[in-house]
């Protein structure tokens, strides 16, 4: 009789941690880059350009990447398969709004299955300014919002958005 009602008090920890954990996710970070913003823009509408800033292409600079589509359009796809730092996954251009933002989705395979709605944001600081806003948001399924408790996903997630942001001002503040 103890143990069941240990398995019910169990379970009802369970439970009572999938209502309360968080649902969905938002990350996000800027940087300002010294550079106008249609030559900020013509640069980050190319996903390609991500292997020079992003954080993991950092950490694994071997990954394999294969591509389908034209770069900087609707439809294009990004696939990789890298080590256990970076996974393997794809990120699909679903939407550019002209100087404003490009969104696309990344769907990542290994080590576990999600999908994340990602951006990027331009705006005008001033003509020779732009504020780059990198980030993504997504859902948390019951039982891995529960996860989400223990982790900081937004401090660890976005120390990578910084180092990818810092690289991007580098590059562009460079050209």
């Amino acid at each position: 009789m103890i143990v069941l009602y240990i398995l019910l008090g169990l379970i009802g920890i369970i439970i009572l941690l999938a209502l309360i954990a968080p649902k969905k996710y938002e990350v996000n970070r800027s940087v300002i880059i010294d550079k106008s913003l249609p030559e900020v823009f013509q640069y980050l509408k190319f996903v390609r350009n991500q292997d020079h800033w992003s954080p993991w292409k950092k950490k694994d600079p071997n990954m394999k990447q294969e591509s389908v589509g034209t770069d900087g359009e609707v439809g294009f796809i990004a696939k990789w398969e890298g080590n256990k730092q970076v996974g393997t996954g794809e990120q699909e251009i679903l939407h550019i709004e002209h100087n404003e933002q490009i969104k696309t989705q990344l769907r990542f395979l290994k080590p576990w299955k999600s999908v994340s709605d990602a951006y990027i944001k331009v705006t005008e600081v001033d003509t020779n300014q732009t504020n780059v806003t990198w980030g993504f948001t997504g859902n948390n399924p019951v039982p891995m919002n529960i996860f989400m408790l223990f982790f900081n996903f937004e401090k660890a997630v976005g120390k990578d958005f910084e180092e990818g942001l810092a690289s991007l001002k580098e590059i562009l503040d460079k050209q």
